[in-house]
């Protein structure tokens, strides 16, 4: 002690000998004395890994749990190096937050959320266990089911399963927010969007398919890989503000959140690196699935320190987007207004080029549209193909799409598009012509995206992209029903007058 006070007069912030005076204290059982050095030491400098380890260390000797989680996770996000320290202080951190749940009643945390939401939303809220379901948890809203309560189906084997179901619960405390404020989603995918999905994993298929695998199976196996990657397009952004949420506003569930978080952060993990799966899987698909899941590990980081971002052994590519991607989520996180969560779902979609597979909706059109069955009826006798409907969701689309379009100017892709759509339609029958017009509008009753991929039945052997397909789209109504022709609203009179000048000049 004389040697370190010695020390301490000629550099009294000095952090590292006050810390050293702290643990030989410790290893001699005078606790409080060494409490006293650990916190000056902490005070002059606060990013000293050691210090944050040994006032977690004191905390359990003292029986303070929750001091302990919280010291031994800041020992863990202060220490840049996967060194001994930081191992142990991961051992440690698991330890003690399973000895914290011991001593937290979960259960009635849960109960009491749950109580609130149920108030808040009209409607009870039951909670089944279900083993076979395909993720962790999952809640089904009730109107979405035509029931009169919420389900929140969870799988009773996981660790902490308590967090799983206040995840959920946060999942519906966001549509009741969203709801209010009149900006609610529901995420949609139609058979079309699927059969769009399907036909980027041809290669796949075919690959399958000389492995003997039956069609069935592979059927199962595409329609597994759509729902699942939809799952996540949907759920990760929101995940994140949910995690937020949890931590911030529920602190005595912590030891659950980090318990839970970490196995489903390793299990995404595994889900994109296991040898079997990468050997099968589409490689553009697992590239997707692994940059969500990046994000989600990045997320579990900043929350508790334990880095596993390199275990996913991502591609600079997929790293640095998935790091693009996050920084928009850190944009957000302070001051989220109800419902912006579904921009976040829409952003990184568009990002990563999975947007064709799903169409967000405002909850409110879409329940009115269904309800309203006689109006649906008459609308759909008096226009099959929706050209006169007013939808408001699809005219904000529209006047996007317009606007970009006059952005660009002529768009001489389209141009060259409609000269082909001349050409094919050159001698038809104004009736198959018409058959094309028709199955063309019906796909875009869902949207058609200038950068999806179409095939058409009327069409065979050709693929379109987006903008051949508006091509396409524009020249057969032009031809076959030109008297509804301003109805669509397409924004290419002027490419429609050049195509028809180079087609004359062609023929």
């Amino acid at each position: 002690m004389k040697y370190y006070d010695k020390s301490l007069e000629a550099n009294p912030n000095d952090n590292i000998t006050l810390n050293n005076i702290g643990a030989n204290l410790m290893q001699q059982g005078r606790i409080k004395e060494a409490k006293k050095y650990f916190w000056d030491a902490v005070k002059i400098d606060p990013n000293y890994p050691n210090t944050h380890y040994a006032l977690a260390l004191i905390a359990k000797m003292e029986g303070d749990l929750h001091s302990a989680l919280y010291s031994v996770i800041e020992a863990i996000k202060k220490n840049p190096n996967k060194n001994t320290l930081y191992t142990n202080s991961v051992k440690d951190a698991l330890a003690i937050s399973l000895k914290l749940m011991d001593t937290v009643d979960g259960k009635a945390i849960l109960k009491g959320y749950a109580d609130k939401l149920e108030e808040e939303s009209g409607k009870k809220i039951v909670f089944v266990a279900e083993p076979s379901i395909p993720t962790a948890a999952k809640l089904e809203i009730a109107e979405n089911y035509d029931r009169d309560e919420h389900i929140v189906r969870y799988k009773p084997s996981y660790p902490a399963v308590e967090h799983l179901q206040m995840h959920e619960l946060v999942h519906l405390d966001f549509v009741v927010q969203a709801r209010k404020a009149n900006l609610n989603k529901l995420f949609t995918s139609t058979q079309q969007d699927k059969q769009r999905f399907i036909r980027t994993l041809e290669p796949t298929i075919k690959r399958l398919n000389k492995m003997g695998i039956s069609d069935e199976a592979l059927a199962n196996y595409c329609s597994s890989l759509f729902d699942g990657l939809n799952r996540q397009i949907f759920n990760a952004p929101i995940d994140l503000f949910i995690e937020d949420l949890l931590y911030q506003e529920f602190p005595d569930l912590r030891a659950y959140q980090f318990q839970s978080y970490y196995g489903l952060v390793k299990e995404g993990l595994q889900a994109v690196t296991d040898k079997k799966i990468v050997d099968l899987s589409p490689k553009d698909v697992l590239s997707k699935s692994k940059i969500y899941n990046l994000i989600t590990a990045m997320h579990f980081k900043d929350l508790f320190g334990i880095d596993l971002v390199n275990d996913f052994k991502a591609t600079a590519i997929e790293l640095n987007q998935a790091k693009e991607l996050y920084e928009e989520f850190l944009e957000y996180r302070e001051d989220r207004e109800p419902g912006e969560e579904y921009e976040l779902v829409q952003h990184w979609a568009e990002d990563l080029h999975v947007d064709s597979y799903f169409e967000l909706v405002d909850e409110q059109e879409y329940r009115n549209k269904r309800t309203n069955l006689d109006n649906i009826l008459e609308s759909i006798e008096k226009d099959p193909y929706g050209v006169e409907e007013q939808d408001p969701y699809k005219d904000k689309q529209m006047e996007t799409f317009q606007k970009s379009q006059a952005e660009i100017g002529t768009n001489m892709a389209v141009v060259m598009f409609m000269v082909d759509a001349m050409q094919y339609f050159e001698g038809m029958p104004k009736q198959k012509v018409r058959e094309v017009a028709f199955e063309i509008a019906t796909l875009g009753t869902q949207g058609i995206k200038p950068d999806g991929k179409y095939v058409l039945r009327t069409v065979p052997k050709k693929d379109f992209s987006g903008y051949h397909l508006l091509a396409y789209y524009y020249v057969s109504w032009a031809i076959a029903v030109p008297e509804m022709l301003k109805e669509l609203h397409l924004p290419y009179d002027d490419e429609y007058a050049m195509a028809k000048t180079m087609y004359k000049l062609k023929r």
